[in-house]
């Protein structure tokens, strides 16, 4: 289990900032900070002085910003716990996302690891169980919207288990697998196996998951050689090759 240091609510969005700024261009400056967080250049340079001060990024004034491992630690699991707390709130709260976007802001700082852990796992046991799934999750939400309170449990249950046979029952050996690098965008699976050693294996280790796990493919390039994949509330990026290493069962 990783050990994360208490930093303020504010830290923790400068870091996060940083982190997807970094993401998206490799490095940072205070502008792209100022720009992505919307507050003033005064208020930003101090955030920098403390968290450089703190070990968690490289800063030197009108030089780039990078993260240093601790930082890219802590700043994955601010990531983690914040698109964690929104997929909950759209996913099986049916919370309108701009609402669940600000209030996954505002909770991230506080919610502790078993909690956050305990979320991600209830999340895939909805979707894993044949009790469950989204048929399930769509009667609640017409149920939030008034628009049904019928108690159809025979009957739902019959569904489930057509559905569940239709799967190849709960045996990883039986219905459909692929690699995970055939997957297309938004598509998700049940990680069945994993092949090899090297980068694939540490990313994995790294978030927590596993054989058993749900990975869902967010995003491929447009040569196909990168994918970002979610397992476990974190963003990873694969490569094809590593990529190629991941057998899962569709679900």
């Amino acid at each position: 289990m990783l050990t994360i240091e208490e930093l303020s609510a504010s830290l923790e969005d400068y870091l996060e900032a940083i982190y997807h700024v970094v993401s998206e261009k490799q490095a940072a400056r205070a502008k792209d900070i100022a720009r992505k967080t919307g507050v003033n250049s005064s208020s930003v340079t101090g955030a920098l002085r403390a968290l450089a001060e703190k070990g968690y990024i490289n800063y030197a004034p009108y030089d780039l910003i990078t993260l240093t491992p601790k930082g890219q630690k802590h700043a994955r699991d601010v990531v983690r716990r914040h698109e964690a707390l929104k997929d909950f709130f759209i996913r099986v709260l049916f919370i309108d996302p701009l609402e669940a976007e600000e209030t996954a802001c505002k909770m991230e700082h506080s919610v502790s690891r078993p909690v956050l852990d305990r979320i991600i796992s209830l999340m895939e046991f909805i979707d894993l169980c044949p009790r469950a799934g989204k048929e399930w999750l769509h009667q609640f939400a017409a149920r939030c919207e008034n628009e049904s309170t019928r108690d159809e449990c025979k009957g739902c249950l019959e569904e489930c288990i057509g559905g569940l046979r239709s799967m190849g029952g709960l045996d990883p050996s039986s219905g459909e697998t692929r690699n995970f690098s055939c997957l297309a965008s938004g598509e998700r699976g049940i990680i069945v196996k994993i092949t090899g050693t090297g980068n694939v294996l540490r990313q994995l280790k790294e978030s927590g998951a596993d054989v058993g796990n749900i990975i869902e493919v967010e995003e491929i390039d447009g040569v196909g050689e990168l994918i970002k994949a979610k397992v476990m509330g974190y963003h990873l990026d694969l490569r094809k090759e590593d990529a190629e290493k991941i057998v899962v069962k569709m679900f």
